[in-house]
């Protein structure tokens, strides 16, 4: 059965107004999944990405919700349910990174909000995935991809430890919660990108991030959102119907 005929189904891409997510839920559409973006503060660049799915012909619904508040991802999986075709996969995209910055200047509340949208939200929006995907809830089974990052295994020292760390947090949940679900009938996977030109390194700080990284990269070029969401896909189409637990990077090499 190819995907656009399996396609009576919806996939949440969380972040999926811009960058990684954007590129993803645009993707995803093109292969005949309904969409649910979801943003948190952007409502006009998730409009627009809908607006971009529905001109196509596709099905698409712009959510909002704090991923890292729990009331608002119940909300967000109730309208779900509510608007659009039954759940087939979910995308954990949503993040941050802040300023870079030793360890040893790092505020609590630059930790705590890092961990509740990276992990935290991730775990949330997994949870509630589980619970309508699963076989032994009565689900058709499904996938979850989530987004890490190569600073997991890098470090990102004088940056973004707690960014790496987080990310690194996101590398065992994968492993874990893909074993745990290995015979509910959902495959559980993460990808790894590496430098990639998006805006998030703007919300850093480091709007030319990117450009500047480059000559660290073996293939000496930043990534673009679209590799990275051709990676995600696959993991969550019947092309990887054999792969759970993995994490993919896509780092140029790196």
């Amino acid at each position: 059965m190819t995907e656009k005929r399996r396609s009576a189904r919806t996939v949440l891409v969380t972040g999926g107004g811009r960058g990684i997510g954007a590129a993803t839920s645009l993707l995803c559409a093109q292969n005949g999944w309904a969409v649910a973006v979801n943003y948190t503060s952007g409502v006009a660049a998730a409009e627009a990405i809908v607006a971009q799915i529905r001109a196509a012909g596709g099905t698409a619904l712009a959510v909002q919700a704090d991923v890292s508040d729990e009331a608002r991802v119940l909300a967000m999986f109730a309208t779900i349910e509510r608007e659009l075709p039954p759940l087939g996969a979910l995308v954990n995209n949503a993040g941050v990174v802040d300023v870079q910055a030793r360890v040893d200047v790092m505020s609590l509340p630059r930790l705590q909000r890092m961990f509740a949208i990276n992990v935290f939200g991730s775990f949330l929006c997994a949870r509630e995935a589980v619970k309508r995907l699963s076989t032994k809830h009565g689900g058709r089974g499904g996938a979850i991809v989530n987004l890490s990052s190569a600073a997991s295994r890098i470090g990102s020292p004088g940056q973004y430890v707690d960014y790496a760390a987080a990310k690194g947090a996101i590398d065992v949940f994968t492993m874990g919660l893909a074993k745990e679900v290995a015979l509910e009938g959902i495959r559980v996977n993460a990808v790894r990108p590496g430098i990639i030109e998006t805006e998030i390194h703007a919300s850093g700080g480091l709007p030319d991030r990117a450009k500047q990284m480059a000559p660290l990269v073996p293939m000496q070029r930043a990534g673009s959102a679209e590799e990275v969401a051709q990676a995600i896909y696959w993991l969550m189409s019947d092309a990887s119907s054999y792969t759970t637990g993995s994490v993919v990077d896509v780092t140029g090499g790196r």
